[in-house]
């Protein structure tokens, strides 16, 4: 059932706003999330970045548009606010988590885009409508959701990524400890594969969180009978994904790439495998993950199953765990903060 209460209204600024922060929002987690679909294929020189981001722009393109609405549905209703109000709110917890989205990527520190929108819409639904507004969760109808499903779902995720890549990893150094130099050659082409699936995974989960509160406003403001999205929307927040990753994924692939643990190019398969298949999991059961915390927590079990404790950047991985920590109180505070701004704007 949905959560928010459809009301008949024109279409105005407050909501043509809205829509366009979220295109932003998916922008922006192009900047940081889908740059993992192509930071171990760049990091460990199977590919130039041209070509990789173009196998990943294809892949970012088709994820929405195959794997269901699942995810689009747990984000569209994890607040619940007066008709009058999901506008504003909606547009101030998009700006929360563009705006801390946009401050960890300057960083260049793979943050969490999806701790980033709940918290963002959970701070602004706080100030409007108060604890209620939010659904806390972590179950409903036996499925993960709300905001401690969320959690569950992103710490699962992050421990999967780690383990099922150690596992790899050791597993992986044995069978190849006396494989013969023409080996590489198929694991270097079935690492472009294996990003490939990743890229897919990745737009099949984080383009339909944009997808998911597009699908809430234009519920809300009585543009749709159902609460979905129409293909056109989809279609804008898959290549806004996209356009992110061609355009500033740069310092996070060479943080996954490189600051974390050197790779090589079995190492970037492993890595791509382990996330592809978490993400691809996560999204059909409806679980909104971070690609950033999967492939960065397999790219550190990669380095702990070699044996190499000394050769992983602890000092990386600890700055990133405190960005994972500080993103959703940080965005739902700039979220709350906006929001009588929001207010001020027609519509909103």
């Amino acid at each position: 059932m949905p959560c928010l209460y459809p009301a008949r209204v024109d279409i105005d600024v407050a909501l043509v706003l809205a829509i366009g922060m979220a295109l932003a929002f998916a922008l922006t987690n192009g900047f940081l999330d889908a740059a993992n679909a192509i930071a171990t294929l760049v990091a460990t020189r199977i590919a130039r970045p041209l070509p990789a981001v173009l196998v990943a722009s294809v892949f970012n393109l088709l994820g929405p548009l195959f794997v269901g609405t699942a995810v689009a549905h747990a984000i569209g209703q994890l607040v619940t606010v007066p008709p009058g109000e999901v506008v504003a709110v909606i547009g101030a917890g998009l700006s929360g988590a563009v705006a801390w989205d946009l401050f960890t990527w300057r960083r260049g520190l793979p943050s969490s885009s999806s701790h980033a929108l709940v918290g963002g819409l959970v701070g602004a639904a706080l100030l409007d409508a108060g604890i209620g507004a939010v659904d806390w969760g972590p179950f409903h109808d036996g499925r993960l959701a709300g905001v401690y499903g969320v959690l569950i779902g992103l710490l699962v995720a992050t421990v999967l990524g780690l383990g099922v890549a150690f596992l790899l990893e050791r597993g992986a150094l044995r069978v190849m400890s006396h494989a013969s130099v023409r080996f590489r050659r198929p694991v270097r082409a079935i690492q472009w594969v294996t990003s490939a699936g990743l890229a897919f995974s990745h737009g099949s989960n984080d383009a339909q969180k944009s997808i998911g509160v597009i699908a809430a406003l234009l519920y809300a403001t009585g543009q749709t009978r159902t609460f979905g999205a129409p293909v056109g929307f989809v279609v804008l927040c898959a290549v806004a994904l996209t356009v992110g990753t061609a355009l500033g994924g740069w310092a996070i692939v060479r943080t996954i790439g490189r600051r974390i643990f050197p790779l090589r190019s079995l190492d970037g398969l492993i890595s791509q495998t382990t996330s592809a298949t978490v993400i691809l999991a996560a999204s059909l059961v409806g679980a909104p993950v971070s690609t950033t915390q999967v492939v960065s927590s397999s790219v550190v079990g990669i380095g702990i199953g070699r044996g190499r404790w000394r050769h992983v950047g602890w000092e990386i991985v600890r700055d990133i765990a405190l960005a994972w920590v500080t993103t959703m109180p940080a965005a739902a505070f700039i979220g709350a903060l906006l929001l009588p701004i929001w207010k001020l704007i027609p519509g909103g």
